[in-house]
């Protein structure tokens, strides 16, 4: 993934939690496959309406020329990660509607982070490291 500190929406970035970054790797025949995840936040835009998104990122690769320092998040980070198929949202709010979860505890805590960042586009919400890319 590539880091850069101005978001671009039509590159897909997205915000991560660094200290939800997962994962597990293993040998691969003369390469090493990586397999994990961390919780994200994102903007998007269709209909000409910008979208606060929240949600899971999905990090992996099959072919890594080296093992990952796991302990690191940024290591994990900056690795050839594919990610054809970006966030999974689990809330989204674009500012008069909101889509996810059903339970009201659950929509409570999202519209607590999606709000706010709507509000204050083209920021990160604090506690996010933004804006990365693949």
């Amino acid at each position: 993934m590539i880091r850069t500190d101005r978001l671009l929406i039509s590159h897909r970035p997205y915000a991560i939690d660094l200290t939800t970054i997962t994962g597990d790797q293993h040998p691969r025949g003369d390469k090493f496959a990586f397999s994990g995840t961390a919780n994200a936040v994102w903007y998007r835009r269709k209909d000409g309406r910008t979208r606060a998104c929240l949600g899971t990122l999905m990090l992996w690769s099959h072919y890594l020329p080296a093992p990952l320092d796991l302990a690191d998040p940024r290591a994990i980070l900056t690795a050839d990660l594919d990610g054809r198929y970006g966030g999974t949202a689990d809330g989204r709010w674009d500012g008069e509607r909101y889509w996810g979860a059903q339970k009201p505890e659950t929509i409570e805590q999202h519209l607590a982070i999606l709000r706010p960042m709507l509000a204050s586009y083209p920021e990160a919400p604090a506690g996010y490291d933004g804006w990365w890319r693949f």
